[in-house]
C-alpha cells in the first residue's frame, strides 16, 4: 500500500468515528442552532419600531403638526391622536392607550404619562417646546415665526470626514469578531482533541498494533489529517448556516459576494490554523503517556492560541488600522484569529494577505518535519515524559 493510501486509510478511520460521535452531532447541531437563532433575534431587535403615542387634545390641535415636524427631524417614530379633552386623554394614558398627553402651557408644554417619559420623547417634546416658546416672543415683536422657523429648519451643518468610516463598518466588525471566534472555538477544540487521541492509542497500546503495519509519520499524518476533515466540516456547517439565516434574515445587509469572501476567507485560515495547532498538539501527545500530563506541556499551545483572541478583541473594535496588529496578524501563530478580522474589516492589504499565507505554509513545512520526528522517537515510550531534546534527537 503506498503512503497516502494508508494515510488515507488512517484518516478515514478518524473521519469515521467522529463523525458518528453524539459529541459531535449534538454540538454541530445545538452552535448551528444558536447561530441561525442569533440571527433571527437580532433581525426582530432591529427591525422593531418602538412608535410613540402621543395624545393632543382638540381644541390644541395647531401642536400636531410642529410636533410631527420635530419628531421627523430628530428621527423618533412618533404618533399623535387628537382626544375631544383632557380628561379623556387623561384616562387613555391611564389605561395605557396613550404614551403621553401634551396640552400646552405658558412656559411651554405640559405632559401627563402613566410611569415615565422616554428619552426620545422627552427630546422631541424638549425641543417643541423651546420652538413654541420662540414663536410666542417671535409674534410678540411683531415678526412672523412661520418665516423664521422657515429659515431656521434650512440652516445646515456641513461635515468633511478627512476620513471617513465604511459603510455598515459595524457589521463588518460583527461579522469578523464572529469568524473568529469560530476559529479560536474550533482551534481550541479539535487542537487539543489530536494530542488526546494520540494518548488514547498509546495508553492503551493500540498504537503498538498500528504502528506494526504503518510508520509513525503516516499514523500521525492520517489522524491530523481525519480529525482536521471533522473540523472542516464543522466550520463550513456553522459558517455556511450562520452566513445563509444572516442574508435571509436580513440581520446582515453587507453586499452577499462581500460577506461570502469574508466567511471563505475564514473558513481558508481555520484549515491554516488547524494544521498550525494540531501538529505541535500532536507531538506532545506523542511525548507523554497520561491524559493528565497534557495539561502543563500543552499550556504554552494554548497560549499561543489564546493571546491573539485577546488582542484582537481587545484592540481591532477599537482600531482596526492598530500597527500592532498588522504585523501580528502576519505571524504565523497568530495569522488564523486575527487576519479575518482584518479581512472583515477591510484594513488588509492584499501583500499582507500573501506574506502571511505563504508564512503559515512555510511554517507547516517545518512542523511536519519536526513533529514527525517527535512523534517517530516518542510514540511508543512509556512511563516519563519524553523531553523535547530526547524526542528531536536523529533516530
Amino acid at each position: 500500500m503506498s503512503p497516502w493510501a494508508t494515510v488515507r486509510l488512517v484518516a478515514g478511520r478518524e473521519l469515521g468515528l467522529r463523525l458518528r460521535s453524539k459529541v459531535f452531532l449534538i454540538t454541530t447541531g445545538a452552535l448551528l442552532v444558536l447561530l441561525v437563532g442569533a440571527a433571527v433575534v437580532i433581525d426582530l431587535v432591529s427591525g422593531r419600531e418602538s412608535s410613540e403615542s402621543v395624545g393632543v387634545v382638540a381644541a390644541e390641535s395647531a401642536l400636531t403638526s410642529p410636533l410631527a415636524a420635530v419628531a421627523a427631524s430628530l428621527d423618533v417614530d412618533v404618533t399623535t391622536r387628537d382626544v375631544p379633552d383632557e380628561a379623556t386623554g387623561l384616562r387613555e394614558v391611564s389605561d395605557g392607550d396613550l404614551d403621553a398627553l401634551v396640552t400646552a402651557a405658558p412656559s411651554g408644554l405640559r405632559v401627563a404619562v402613566r410611569e415615565d417619559l422616554s428619552d426620545d420623547l422627552r427630546g422631541v417634546l424638549a425641543v417643541l417646546a423651546r420652538q413654541q416658546v420662540l414663536d410666542n416672543e417671535i409674534s410678540v415683536l411683531g415678526g412672523d415665526p412661520a418665516r423664521v422657523n422657515e429659515t431656521v429648519a434650512a440652516a445646515d451643518v456641513q461635515v468633511t470626514a478627512l476620513d471617513p468610516a465604511p459603510d455598515q463598518q459595524g457589521e463588518r466588525l460583527v461579522l469578523g469578531i464572529a469568524s473568529a471566534l469560530l476559529i479560536y472555538m474550533g482551534l481550541m477544540l479539535y487542537g487539543p482533541a489530536v494530542s488526546q487521541g494520540v494518548v488514547e492509542e498509546k495508553s492503551s497500546r493500540v498504537v503498538e498494533l498500528l504502528l506494526s503495519t504503518v510508520r509513525p509519520w503516516m499514523l500521525m499524518a492520517g489522524k491530523v489529517l481525519g480529525i482536521g476533515i471533522v473540523a472542516l466540516i464543522q466550520m463550513v456547517v456553522l459558517a455556511g448556516g450562520g452566513l445563509v439565516a444572516s442574508l435571509v434574515t436580513g440581520a446582515l445587509t453587507l453586499p452577499s459576494n462581500e460577506a461570502t469572501g469574508t466567511v471563505v476567507w475564514s473558513v481558508v485560515w481555520y484549515v491554516i490554523g488547524f494544521f498550525l495547532y494540531a501538529l505541535p498538539f500532536a507531538a506532545i501527545g506523542a511525548m507523554v503517556s497520561r491524559q493528565e500530563d497534557l495539561g502543563g506541556i500543552s499550556s504554552p499551545i494554548v497560549l499561543a492560541l489564546v493571546v491573539p483572541w485577546v488582542l484582537g478583541i481587545s484592540i481591532v473594535p477599537g482600531d482596526p488600522d492598530n500597527g500592532l496588529i498588522a504585523v501580528l496578524s502576519m505571524v504565523p501563530l497568530f495569522s488564523p484569529v486575527l487576519m479575518p478580522m482584518r479581512i472583515a474589516l477591510g484594513v488588509a492589504p492584499v501583500w499582507q494577505l500573501v506574506v502571511s499565507v505563504l508564512l503559515a505554509l512555510a511554517l507547516i513545512g517545518v512542523l511536519l518535519r519536526a513533529t514527525g520526528r517527535i512523534y517517530h522517537n516518542a510514540v511508543l515510550r512509556t512511563g516519563a515524559r519524553v523531553s523535547f531534546a530526547d524526542a528531536l534527537r536523529q533516530a
